[in-house]
């Protein structure tokens, strides 16, 4: 059972920390819906999990952690029930992104297309502003790797978000051209 005081810290915490876990936890599931049920149940964890919680030193980074660790289980759990390109092919659930900018909207859909891996190194690194050393204690993997993983990433992402509207108006035809 919790503790007054833990439920309490759990409140401060999530009322500073609640949107910027979300948004960052988007990020590494490539679906708000998703992000949303991971970042809730690391604040149910952290009430049930009180001494540990309590004892973090950066509480915020405690529930990111247990919310990326709850993604990918999750994540292994669907992959028993259905075939995960079927999965991405479908995207998100119907208006998930309806609030989200364009560039946003692309931006999720190209993650979603990355290794699981990549996709939660560049999400914690770039979206959420992780330094690469906290990225590898969150994922438990070592710097190196993180690092390759992240070069991987943007590499992968830099071709999937390439603007190809001006690749494809010098194929145009000019008005010179039409005489």
């Amino acid at each position: 059972m919790a503790r007054p005081n833990a439920v309490d810290r759990v409140q401060e915490v999530y009322a500073t920390s609640y949107r910027r876990l979300v948004g960052q936890l988007t990020g590494v599931t490539g679906d708000p819906v998703e992000a949303e049920d991971a970042v809730m149940e690391a604040f149910a964890r952290a009430v049930n999990s009180s001494r540990s919680f309590l004892a973090a030193e950066n509480p915020e980074a405690w529930l990111r952690t247990v919310a990326v660790n709850v993604s990918r289980t999750r994540w292994r759990r669907a992959r028993f029930f259905r075939d995960v390109s079927h999965r991405l092919a479908d995207g998100p659930a119907d208006g998930a992104y309806a609030d989200l900018p364009a560039d946003r909207v692309a931006l999720l859909a190209a993650l979603r297309t990355l290794p699981a891996a990549q996709r939660e190194a560049i999400a914690l690194h770039h979206l959420a502003d992780l330094p690469v050393h906290e990225v590898a204690e969150a994922v438990g993997a070592p710097v190196g790797t993180v690092k390759a993983r992240l070069a991987r990433g943007r590499a992968a992402l830099a071709v999937l978000l390439t603007d190809t509207d001006a690749d494809t108006d010098a194929y145009r035809p000019s008005a010179r051209s039409t005489r």
